[in-house]
């Protein structure tokens, strides 16, 4: 068994290989660029991972980004809905034919509950171009399953300060630090729909804290 870190910033990516290095003997990770604001670096990846791996038992879909300040991908789409939604759904779509070859085989989308807060996609104004709000734009054989991994003290909210104010920027930092759990802990439920046996034979799920919602 091998794994792949897919990673805009490779040298992140190598750092998170150290920190897994220290609690799993011997973990077979190899780190690989992926940008998913871009059609071609997903093309890309995607084309080197059919080419080199005859087998893919798991995929993650883990983006992390939200409330950012209003910027475009790549193809010129808005950069959460961009990332989150379409570099995800390409990227899936692109493997999904060597998972179905491969099952059983699982497909985990990383998700939260922003959806609860927010309105349904304008396909009229699919960029947000005439009224733009960072946190609207958040949240509108294989299994596949979504999860909520719950509040977790991770880089998600570096963008809060730029784009609701600086006191919210500072007290969500000061807050998650404290009352959060911990990248360990807020990946158990990842971890959980990736390999628990009695999943096997679920699909559709969304599941919150390790339990179906």
């Amino acid at each position: 068994m091998n794994g792949k870190i897919a990673c805009r910033d490779i040298e992140k990516g190598a750092e998170a290989v150290k920190d897994i290095n220290k609690v799993v003997n011997k973990p077979n990770l190899v780190v690989k660029h992926l940008n998913l604001a871009s059609f071609t670096s997903i093309k890309n990846f995607a084309q080197d991972i059919l080419e080199n791996e005859p087998f893919i038992h798991i995929l993650i879909n883990n983006a992390g980004v939200a409330a950012c300040p209003k910027s475009s991908t790549d193809d010129g789409f808005e950069m959460q809905f961009g990332v989150n939604h379409l570099g995800h759904f390409l990227l899936t779509n692109l493997l999904l034919d060597r998972l179905k070859v491969s099952a059983p085989a699982r497909i985990v989308n990383v998700s939260s509950l922003a959806h609860m807060i927010c309105s349904g996609i304008n396909f009229n104004d699919i960029n947000m171009d005439r009224n733009y709000r960072p946190i609207k734009a958040y949240g509108t054989g294989v299994t596949t399953y979504c999860l909520h991994p719950g509040a977790v003290h991770t880089g998600l909210g570096r963008h809060l300060g730029s784009s609701v104010g600086s006191f919210v920027g500072r007290l969500y930092e000061a807050t998650s630090k404290r009352f959060f759990k911990s990248a360990l802990m807020g990946a158990q439920t990842t971890i959980h729909c990736s390999v628990e046996e009695r999943l096997a034979f679920e699909s559709g799920l969304l599941l919150l804290v390790c339990m179906p919602a």
